[in-house]
């Protein structure tokens, strides 16, 4: 029986029991792949009619052919309607009609759970979070879409779905950039995200079972990519720049250079820096909003130098110290870290659209700037907290040290900015390996030219 592309059918098992009985299996085709059901029903061979017409398949010679044929229909029956009610729903998947007959029911919606997570997140504050696990469901949603599929419930979230999803985000464009695909990095994310969705549904909510995850046998990983960070001739050509004092561009400049001599301080938390931030004896001290860290930095004399641009003798210690934000703003008088965790999400939403759009702003004169130092590197405000690593890192500095500095919770992460600088850790054992011959080879080439019987004397001192 064919149902769109659906189809029914009975057949007999490849290998009879002990006692030469063959099981029935009801066969269910869809999407050209088959699903075979045990109907619970067994025939001797010769009983058996494959081609029958009218599901008539037992032969009048069996002793209860009659009875038996009514029993194929009732079962077939049974599939077909419940496969015509999944179509309307959109879940109409083999495994889902399966269950439905066996169980009176189909497993819920992986989808709706999704949803209803993301929702979660954004009533908790977690504004950030949100966004992301936004995108993922709607880009869950346009693959479903696209596999003419309304929805997607837990018990069709298998390696195979997983890798079918992952094919599709290969062949996605980048909605910001729209004639580049996803950068696998991003894919990822979005990955990272089913994941976490659905070690939760197991561990905290019991909407699978462990054994059913998918992701123990689906893998996938990103690529590396080399961070971009500024060297010091870059660094000394931006700021040589001669840009019109007050201007939006010389205050970017300013923002960047005071971002990286408070070692790399997030643009989230350098937009919301306080007067009250600064402490009489010259340091800044605030929380993160990334991970809650206290920090507390001595503020050396060129962050101190930038801060007094800004400085005003009637300045009030909740005023913001750069002219990005206002007090107008009802989120404005949260000031800890602690009273923006209470703020109500909508609220905590209309502050990071702002900040995002403050960041936007800067990172727009930041490439303006990059261009007129002329720098091939995309200049943002993010990449001074690379730029400050890297010097961190010639200075001799260690990767806890750097860890410290960059206030990173997890080693791996500062070891991923550290690790770019292998080679010339590799290049500098090098040269220690090799450093008499290296010694001997300037000496040669400054004594060309030089008297021979001075040139015989200090050869002789080189073999020694």
């Amino acid at each position: 029986m064919s149902k769109g592309n659906t189809t029914f059918g009975f057949e007999l098992a490849p290998r009879p029991n002990r006692f030469g009985f063959y099981p029935i299996v009801l066969r269910i085709t869809r999407d050209r792949k088959k699903k075979r059901v045990n109907t619970g029903l067994e025939v001797k061979k010769a009983d058996w009619n494959q081609k029958a017409k009218n599901y008539k398949h037992f032969r009048s010679s069996h002793h209860n052919a009659e009875a038996s044929n009514d029993i194929l229909k009732d079962i077939l029956a049974k599939y077909d309607g419940t496969y015509k009610e999944l179509r309307k729903e959109g879940v109409a998947s083999s495994e889902n009609i399966i269950e439905k007959v066996k169980t009176g029911e189909v497993s819920e919606s992986f989808l709706q759970y999704a949803k209803d997570r993301t929702q979660e997140i954004y009533d908790a504050g977690g504004v950030r979070n949100w966004k992301k696990y936004t995108g993922f469901c709607n880009k869950l949603e346009t693959f479903l879409t696209r596999q003419k599929k309304k929805d997607l419930l837990f018990s069709e979230v298998t390696p195979a779905f997983l890798s079918k999803f992952d094919n599709f985000l290969h062949k996605l464009h980048n909605e910001r950039e729209p004639e580049k695909l996803l950068h696998p990095n991003t894919i990822q994310v979005v990955l990272n995200i089913f994941k976490t969705i659905v070690n939760r549904a197991i561990e905290i909510d019991s909407k699978m079972k462990p054994e059913d995850n998918p992701f123990l046998k689906f893998k996938y990983k990103g690529v590396k990519t080399i961070k971009d960070k500024l060297d010091a001739s870059e660094l000394d050509a931006i700021m040589a720049l001669d840009l019109e004092k007050g201007s939006l561009i010389w205050n970017c400049r300013n923002y960047f250079f005071f971002s990286f001599y408070c070692a790399g301080i997030r643009v989230g938390d350098f937009i919301q820096l306080r007067w009250c931030n600064i402490t009489s004896e010259g340091r800044l001290q605030y929380q993160m909003g990334k991970n809650h860290k206290d920090r507390n930095l001595k503020l050396v004399p060129e962050a101190l130098e930038i801060l007094k641009h800004y400085y005003k003798e009637d300045a009030k210690p909740n005023e913001y110290i750069f002219p990005l934000l206002d007090m107008k703003p009802i989120w404005a008088k949260y000031i800890s870290q602690e009273e923006k965790d209470t703020m109500p999400s909508d609220m905590k939403m209309d502050m990071f659209n702002t900040i995002s759009a403050k960041t936007a702003l800067i990172n727009k004169e930041l490439a303006k700037i990059g261009k007129m130092a002329n720098i091939e590197k995309k200049v943002s405000f993010h990449i001074s907290r690379h730029s400050f690593a890297k010097m961190a890192k010639e200075k001799g500095l260690d990767n806890l040290e750097v860890k410290a500095l960059l206030a990173h919770t997890n080693i791996s992460t500062t070891q991923k900015y550290m690790g770019e600088f292998d080679t010339q850790r590799d290049d500098a054992a090098l040269n220690k390996v090799f450093v008499k011959e290296d010694e001997a080879d300037k000496l040669l080439q400054q004594l060309q030219g030089v008297n021979p019987e001075v040139l015989k004397e200090v050869l002789e001192r080189l073999t020694k």
